[in-house]
């Protein structure tokens, strides 16, 4: 799959893209990432692509037709009309079940914006995809445009050292992930011994499968209790994880 990248500052992805797990991706062609400087299509000797917004106001807007020839350019090197991704507070919340759907793709163009935002007119012209990280504003759609990819990378064949981890990440079934624990067994504090949960040494694989899908159900209650309404109305606790969840009062 192939991801282009219209951004402001490219050199923020370099660093990205080298290094961790997830750059066995990205270094092997699976997600292929290929960055567009938008300066590059300014029509300007100052390689201007924002100017004031009508109406008043602070900040800047970025122009309409830089991105207009990044897109045109990106279309004629990619030959298909891979959705456009905008990233924004207003957009829909990303979500593993987004990521999932990517990652099974051909990729997108993933547009960084930046300022006080992107003229609307090329937004209604051209973006298929708005997206969000939650309900806070970042200063551009960099962050937002790693997260993507870095979650994409993540879940092509081969890139993690064990292939179930990342189906036992939080959000894979619905869920939160459970706790998880290493070495030492017992470590000393302060405040006393900690040992690791004895069921996790029992050598007992359902009762720890059982446990960890307990925990799971525990911490999401507690921290995400739309995820087990959702996860109720899809048909995808068992009866003994509604027995579980009744022992919690829930």
């Amino acid at each position: 799959m192939r991801f282009d990248v219209v951004t402001i500052f490219p050199e923020l992805f370099t660093p990205h893209l080298t290094q961790g797990v997830t750059r066995r991706a990205f270094e092997s062609g699976q997600v292929d990432v290929r960055l567009w400087p938008l300066r590059d299509h300014a029509d300007n000797n100052y390689r201007r692509v924002d100017d004031r917004p009508y109406g008043g106001g602070p900040g800047m807007v970025m122009l309409v037709e830089p991105l207009q020839r990044a897109l045109e350019a990106i279309r004629t090197s990619r030959g298909d009309s891979a959705p456009v991704v905008h990233f924004t507070p207003t957009g829909r919340r990303l979500d593993q079940a987004i990521v999932q759907e990517f990652a099974k793709g051909e990729g997108a163009v993933l547009l960084c914006g930046r300022y006080e935002g992107i003229d609307q007119r090329f937004i209604e012209r051209h973006v298929d995809i708005e997206l969000s990280l939650g309900d806070f504003v970042l200063s551009g759609g960099e962050i937002p445009a790693l997260s993507l990819l870095d979650a994409v990378a993540r879940l092509q064949e081969g890139v993690l050292n064990d292939a179930q981890s990342h189906q036992q990440d939080s959000f894979s079934d619905g869920l939160l992930d459970c706790p998880h624990y290493s070495r030492p067994e017992v470590l000393e504090t302060p405040e006393g011994p900690m040992p690791v949960p004895p069921v996790l040494l029992s050598g007992h694989h359902a009762a720890i499968a059982r446990w960890r899908r307990e925990q799971s159900l525990a911490v999401t209650a507690r921290r995400r209790p739309d995820l087990i309404d959702a996860a109720r109305a899809r048909g995808e606790l068992s009866a003994a994880d509604e027995k579980y969840l009744r022992s919690l009062g829930l």
